[in-house]
């Protein structure tokens, strides 16, 4: 890949954003401390967590795809 196919570096500090996701969505445990609804029997405090677990991992797998090269 040639220098005018590459996005510049500013246009790739944006994809760091996606970081944030994971962040924000467990920051505030009110929003989803609660018990019900269950899935397969684990209360949904707990399977909120996990789901984001699974979700920053995706979310750091596809961005260290996309700017190993930086």
């Amino acid at each position: 890949m040639n220098d005018t196919q590459k996005p510049s570096t500013k246009a790739k500090r944006w994809w760091y954003l996606l970081i944030l996701a994971p962040v924000i969505g467990s920051l505030f445990p009110g929003l989803y401390g609660s018990l019900k609804p269950e899935l397969w029997g684990i209360p949904y405090f707990y399977w909120y967590q996990m789901l984001w677990i699974i979700i920053a991992a995706i979310i750091t797998a596809f961005l260290y795809n996309i700017l190993k090269d930086d």
